[in-house]
């Protein structure tokens, strides 16, 4: 298994604690987020991960230096390629099977399987080529906006029309086949230009998150977050 973590944004919603960091290396109980994230992929049997850098990437590459377990290699973008473009230049590394992309700034609380697991069991080569992990608006603090996606009830996704209202927002944590993102040009685009395609196909699939999502866009909520983890209270 492998995996790429997307580490390269800049954090600017963040600010001033992203002033002279990466946002992925703010910590959560003690540890960084890029941390959590790649112990979750270790758990579910990642054992090599793609990170890349842009924002601040020479702490990136030293927070990384002792990393094993996944063993986690930075690919370095001078330019920022946006989530697409990374992921596309990191193809080479991936290999050709599914593999998982995370954010580096996701932090979530599994249920009673392992999100990543679940995502890896239900991925299905010859229907899928995205299989997002989605969090019910309802359950989310902070600003969901109109929401992400639509689900209908085989699993198949599609974007809400402007006047509907989604349900679901997306994790920013997925499973992807290799050949949805390689049609695409080294260059920066958002991975929305891929889903909005698999969606057109009718391969585009989520599956809703049975655990704990936190919405870490600000200040306040990384400090929210720390204090319901330390109060017990997700």
């Amino acid at each position: 298994m492998k995996a790429m973590v997307l580490a390269a944004g800049l954090g600017q919603r963040m600010r001033p604690l992203t002033q002279d960091t990466a946002k992925p290396l703010l910590t959560l109980r003690g540890r960084s987020l890029l941390d959590h994230a790649l112990d979750r992929l270790h758990d579910a049997g990642v054992t090599q991960a793609v990170v890349n850098a842009h924002w601040k990437a020479e702490r990136v590459v030293a927070a990384m230096a002792g990393r094993e377990n996944p063993r986690a290699r930075v690919q370095l973008e001078p330019e920022l390629l946006e989530t697409g473009g990374g992921v596309r230049q990191a193809l080479p590394l991936l290999g050709e099977a599914p593999f998982f992309v995370v954010n580096g700034d996701a932090y979530w609380l599994d249920g009673p399987t392992p999100g990543l697991t679940r995502l890896a069991r239900g991925f299905d080569p010859g229907r899928m080529d995205a299989l997002l992990l989605l969090v019910r608006t309802t359950q989310v603090e902070g600003q969901v906006g109109r929401g992400d996606f639509l689900m209908d009830g085989l699993g198949r996704l599609a974007r809400p029309a402007p006047h509907q209202v989604a349900p679901y927002i997306f994790s920013g944590i997925q499973m992807l086949a290799p050949g949805l993102v390689a049609p695409e040009p080294l260059a920066a685009f958002s991975l929305n230009r891929c889903y909005d395609r698999a969606a057109a196909a009718g391969r585009l699939f989520g599956l809703v998150h049975d655990g704990v999502w936190f919405h870490l866009s600000t200040p306040p909520d990384l400090l929210a977050a720390e204090h319901r983890l330390r109060s017990g209270l997700p």
